[in-house]
């Protein structure tokens, strides 16, 4: 599925300088559907925090921007494959990925939590013989067969985004679901049937992922110390999550680009 995202006029100034010389379109892969970085309103646009970071990103490189549903785990190749030019989806920077991908410099910290419906688990502790629900690929997935044993799970069933699994922890059919928490916490806030019971520590950094040692990553890299500077990343935090970015964190500190160890 292919559609091309108008780049929002908030936006363009930063970077219209050089439209005149405007370069092919930015193609960005999205696993849309990923609440709230990328996915669709009433309208069918797709909106989100990472939209808009990549629209900002476009626009201070010249050029508009396509995004390209793909599934999540189906990023990882599109990048190496040539097929995007970078993808997003809160795809978390860790030292097994950067061996064959590339990222920029992170621009949010997050953690996962568990969800439940309001009558569910209140921890990671009640989840004994309990059906638990991840996204296929993600840093939850990992997470969860990892402490499969820990914590005693029935089974673990896997998802392609946030829609599905919500509708079945809503039915019943999974006991709890194990994914990034601001996603969550955007998500359940008008809804009193779901709830966020855990935070799960982990240490996670998102930021754009490209091919291993492509060019554009460290062009975007450049571009993302920029938009720290001077305060947008900071304003798409408040527009999305409700409140500043903390500081020390990604979203506000300037950070080195991460290489493979």
């Amino acid at each position: 599925m292919l559609r091309k995202l108008i780049v929002p006029t908030w936006v363009v100034a930063a970077g219209i300088a050089g439209a005149a010389q405007a370069q092919e379109a930015l193609e960005v892969g999205a696993n849309i559907g990923n609440v709230p970085w990328e996915f669709q309103d009433d309208t069918g646009a797709f909106v989100g925090f990472e939209v808009d970071l990549a629209s900002a990103v476009a626009a201070q490189l010249g050029r508009e921007v396509e995004i390209v549903n793909i599934p999540f785990n189906g990023l990882f190749s599109a990048v190496q494959s040539g097929r995007i030019d970078m993808a997003m989806s809160s795809i978390t920077i860790t030292n097994e990925r950067l061996q064959s991908v590339s990222f920029a410099q992170p621009y949010y910290d997050s953690d996962q939590s568990l969800t439940v419906g309001a009558e569910g688990p209140a921890s990671l502790d009640e989840m004994k013989d309990k059906v638990v629900g991840v996204d296929t690929g993600s840093t939850g997935d990992m997470w969860a067969t990892e402490h499969a044993a820990d914590y005693g799970f029935a089974d673990i069933r896997r998802y392609e985004g946030l829609q599905p699994a919500m509708l079945d922890l809503t039915a019943g059919r999974i006991d709890g679901y194990i994914s990034d928490i601001p996603a969550l916490q955007y998500y359940v806030k008008d809804k009193p049937a779901l709830k966020v019971v855990q935070r799960i520590a982990t240490g996670e950094k998102y930021s754009f992922m490209f091919a291993k040692d492509a060019e554009l990553a460290t062009e975007v890299d450049g571009i993302l110390t920029g938009l720290k500077e001077d305060g947008t990343l900071a304003e798409l935090h408040e527009k999305w999550f409700g409140a500043a970015p903390e500081a020390g964190t990604s979203t506000v500190t300037v950070l080195d680009m991460p290489t493979a160890e």
